[in-house]
């Protein structure tokens, strides 16, 4: 049974710290593959505009195909409608049998779950994988955290201890409006793509 990393996201546009994520998942928890995996419409972002699906899935395609285990799936964004990481499991799930998953999050993530769409669902389903690294000092420790949520909904949460990038999709977008560098917190492929398709030229609000 392959034991398959999925790290989802809108990846607008992936970066540096993304492929840590799935590096250290492979090599900490002894995964065979890693997914992944752009959202289609994230229900979060529905005020927000989000850079065109098939943009987003070619930067991951480009951050990605260098790495043997590493792979794009366009799972979600071949789906319509609003995308639900809970859907999205139970669909994994059902097309994929003989996998097991592991859902791979951030610590914000961690700190948000309960307010998802049916977190009892997604903490269940799946091995959860979260970035072990401080949030915000106003939140629990992580330990506590991740204690209060097996207890509510059960299933297992492990901690992932990946080395943080300080850096994000939206600093990133922000840097490229501005006409400041953003060598090095991009695959060089990526930075490529975005200048070449003029993305982020323009402020998304």
């Amino acid at each position: 049974m392959p034991k398959t990393g999925i790290v989802g996201g809108t990846f607008d546009p992936i970066h540096n710290g993304h492929i840590l994520l799935g590096k250290q998942a492979l090599t900490e928890y002894g995964l065979d593959e890693i997914w992944y995996m752009p959202s289609g419409q994230p229900p979060h972002k529905r005020d927000h505009r989000v850079t065109p699906a098939e943009d987003r899935c070619a930067m991951v395609n480009l951050a990605v195909r260098d790495f043997e285990n590493f792979c794009l799936s366009e799972f979600e964004t071949s789906r319509q409608g609003t995308t639900y990481t809970a859907q999205t499991l139970k669909l994994l799930k059902k097309e994929y049998p003989q996998h097991e998953f592991y859902f791979i999050i951030g610590a914000d993530s961690l700190y948000q779950i309960e307010n998802w769409y049916h977190p009892e669902e997604v903490l269940t389903m799946v091995n959860i994988l979260v970035a072990d690294r401080e949030y915000q000092q106003a939140h629990p420790p992580m330990e506590e955290r991740i204690h209060y949520l097996e207890k509510r909904f059960g299933g297992r949460i492990q901690r992932l201890h990946c080395r943080e990038l300080d850096v994000s999709s939206e600093e990133i977008r922000g840097r490229v409006r501005t006409g400041r560098s953003i060598a090095g917190l991009v695959p060089k492929a990526v930075e490529q793509y975005i200048y070449e398709n003029h993305l982020y030229l323009e402020e998304v609000l």
